[in-house]
């Protein structure tokens, strides 16, 4: 267990019970909290504004993510969004986590905080890991699935996750949270603040710290964030400075275990396993991934009068760290190092891959708002450099004798990144409103060195111009909600499909067309809502179920494909303490016309045409379920609130999906369905604190034994009998990543 700094606590905790007595500090202006408010304000709705009431929207509050807050990972906290499935390497969320929305991974997905783009540029993923427990200042979060509204940053080819670190408080506060439980999980957080002071200055940290074994083997996480800052609020005009990173060192846990292990011994994981000279199997102990980062910004925001207003930011990120793992029975000639004395040419390598990035770069957004007409004319320039380099530091199980520590690849990435936009909302008549919304984007992309996959020289990139339409139309009146959009998106590929691609498979940028349209009633005593979705590529990139030597998952364009839904959502208060909500997303994800390059372990490489495509034959599928995209998921929460007790039964249902795109029942993962149940007690402590809050989170209720993620080979040993490759006769190699049975966690949070 990693320990609490007590006395960084306390200090914190006396710091602001200081304030509370201090006549300086405590003149707050309580009549001009709402326009510091308001002046927040204006960041968010630059981000957010768009077709009203749309049920393909979904916003949640961040006080209510951190009363379920136990140490798990931004996305695990938000499986009450409708088509969500969330999975996670270590099986409970807390290290490595992963998440998709309707069949669309993470690096398809725009994410912001406070307008500022998050997406890593080359991967365009987000690594939680790198900020866990950020929820701990969190102001307020927006899911918008589909492509949603203009903002910065990647495209959301899926949905578009803004989020806004939180608010002022109007008076200086203190916590201190602490929860521990199953697999050695501990997480421990200290956060304070001062309130508006007289001038209008406003201070805020947090300080948290997550620790556990995970549930699978060596898969352990030794985490760290933090978050500070410090505002000033004019009558109209707000100067904030933010700092936030984290760094986290993690067991890897990312090459998954076969299907019969799964069974027999869900906890082993092989990475790190390697086998020494005497035949013997030994562990690395280091088999670690290692990587911090940094997030620093600036923001501006002023209001003209009641109708202008105009916000700006600057922001710089730095990342830096690296993955250290043995890499078993590689040829030192591959690494171009030198053979040892006694002859071999291979052994078991521990080969250290390193990341070293900075992205900067500025946002702006003005905006003008009148009684039926909002307008927003925004965009950015942002700009990234990252350094990629390996080497090898030692081999294990084996005398070795030659140099080590060298550099075997480096290479450079530079990717610039400029968007504007133009968006308007206009309340025709009293009910109905019309949305617009251009966008674009132009992106210059170059990569250049020594390729860490075959060692050889690379000099690729591209650059892309995106035009992005946007429209939609709603009408409220009474509980009716009626709406329909309609949006353009375009991708451009991810690293990974430039350096990793197969060699038949050069990348070209992808385009999206989606269709909404849906209806909402709500009462005072039950809602309901049904969202229909067509969203229609051309030259998608889907995952194929392959992955990287470091665990990214591999995609290749295909041309024609399509995902579409409808998204049913309900609401009922059953009593006066007691309530139930429920969604249900019911698709079809489809690739038409499927063929995919499969590789022959027998190939006969004398045969020009066999060595003119690098072994593989081409097969052809036809018509086929998308990869990890299952046809069915559904959520339900029962919450009951009583005087200071609050308990949250919360079950999701995830139906069979398939690892890859052949529709193999040797790469399908079978259905699953989870329940949790979390309790709350809040108890004032007068004189001492003002409450402290118990709660016990109890995850897989039921103890299902089930697989969320997992990855997928397949491939041929030579042509049948009569020299064909038939899809029948193809081998399957499968990867599962194991969830967690049933575990419990408890805690408390001391107010001050």
């Amino acid at each position: 267990m990693s320990k609490l700094n007590w006395k960084a606590a306390l200090t914190v905790c006396g710091l602001c019970l200081t304030a509370q007595h201090n006549p300086a500090w405590g003149q707050t202006r309580p009549d001009n909290v709402s326009k510091e408010v308001e002046l927040e304000e204006i960041v968010v709705s630059s981000t957010r504004i768009g077709n009203k009431g749309s049920l393909s929207n979904s916003k949640v509050d961040g006080s209510e993510l951190q009363e379920t807050n136990m140490g798990e990972n931004l996305p695990y906290l938000l499986q009450r969004t409708p088509s969500l499935v969330v999975t996670s390497d270590d099986g409970l969320g807390i290290g490595y986590v992963y998440f998709r929305v309707r069949g669309t991974d993470q690096s398809r997905i725009n994410m912001t905080i406070n307008g500022v783009p998050l997406n890593d540029s080359e991967s365009q993923s987000v690594f939680w890991v790198n900020m866990t427990d950020m929820v701990g200042s969190m102001g307020s979060l927006d899911v918008q699935r589909g492509v949603g509204t203009s903002t910065n940053g990647a495209a959301a080819f899926g949905a578009s996750v803004n989020m806004q670190t939180e608010k002022p408080s109007a008076r200086p506060y203190a916590e201190v949270s602490f929860n521990g439980g199953s697999y050695n999980t501990f997480r421990e957080s200290v956060k304070a603040g001062t309130g508006i002071m007289k001038g209008g200055f406003a201070i805020d940290a947090r300080y948290s710290k997550v620790n556990s074994d995970g549930y699978i083997d060596h898969a352990s996480s030794d985490l760290y964030s933090y978050y500070a800052s410090a505002a000033w609020y004019g009558q109209q005009t707000m100067v904030k400075l933010l700092a936030f990173g984290g760094a986290e060192r993690t067991g890897i846990g990312w090459d998954g275990i076969s299907p019969d292990t799964w069974r027999d011994n869900p906890r082993y994981n092989g990475a790190g396993e390697y086998t020494d000279a005497d035949g013997s199997t030994q562990y690395y102990e280091n088999n670690t991934d290692n990587y911090r980062q940094q997030h620093f910004q600036a923001h501006v925001s002023h209001m003209f009068d009641r109708r202008w207003s105009l916000n700006a930011a600057l922001h710089y990120t730095n990342g830096y760290g690296y993955s250290e793992q043995v890499k078993t029975d590689e040829a030192f000639a591959d690494y171009g190092m030198a053979l040892p004395s006694s002859g071999l040419t291979e052994g078991n390598l521990i080969r250290r891959k390193y990341l070293d990035n900075d992205f900067y770069g500025a946002t702006f957004a003005a905006n003008y708002r009148a009684d039926r007409l909002q307008l927003t004319l925004g965009g950015a320039a942002n700009n990234y450099e990252g350094a990629h380099f390996g080497e090898i530091i030692n081999v294990v199980g084996m005398d070795y004798d030659g140099p080590l520590g060298e550099e075997y690849y480096r290479n450079h990435a530079d990717k610039l990144d400029a968007n504007v936009y133009a968006k308007a909302n206009w309340e025709i008549v009293k009910g109905l409103s019309v949305y617009g919304d251009l966008q674009y984007r132009f992106i210059r992309y170059r990569l250049d060195g020594i390729n860490d996959e075959d060692m050889q020289p690379m000099d690729m990139g591209d650059d892309f111009h995106f035009f992005n339409p946007k429209a939609g139309i709603t009408y409220q009146t009474g509980g009716h909600n009626m709406y329909a959009n309609f949006a353009t998106a375009h991708r451009e590929p991810t690293r990974d499909n430039y350096t990793e691609g197969g060699p038949n498979d050069h990348p070209t940028y992808e385009t999206l067309y989606d269709y909404e349209a849906g209806y909402s009633y709500s009462h005072r005593v039950f809602s309901v809502g049904a969202n229909l979705y067509y969203m229609d590529y051309d030259n998608q990139l889907i995952l194929t179920g392959k992955l990287s030597d470091t665990g990214a998952a591999l995609t290749r364009n295909v041309k024609d494909s399509y995902r579409m839904g409808i998204e049913l959502m309900g609401g009922v208060q059953i009593g006066k303490h007691l309530r139930w909500d429920a969604n249900l997303t019911l698709s079809r994800n489809k690739i038409q016309h499927y063929t995919d390059w499969v590789d022959d372990w027998n190939a006969d490489w004398d045969d020009p045409a066999v060595a003119a495509n690098s072994g593989q034959v081409q097969v052809d599928y036809g018509t086929v379920d998308i990869a990890f995209s299952p046809n069915i998921t559904a959520g339900s929460i029962f919450t009951f609130d009583w005087n200071r007790f609050n308990a949250a039964l919360q079950t999701n249902y995830v139906g069979a999906q398939y690892l890859d795109n052949t529709m193999n029942a040797a790469s399908q993962l079978p259905a699953y369905c989870v329940s949790n149940l979390s309790l709350a007690y809040t108890l004032p402590v007068k004189k001492v604190a003002r409450d402290i809050t118990f709660r016990v989170q109890m995850n897989n209720l039921f103890n299902e034994k089930y697989v969320s993620n997992g990855w997928s080979y397949s491939y041929f040993e030579g042509a049948d009998a009569n020299g064909q490759f038939l899809k029948e006769n193809q081998k399957y190699d499968v990867g599962y990543f194991a969830q967690a049975p049933f575990n419990i966690h408890a805690g408390f949070t001391l107010r001050f």
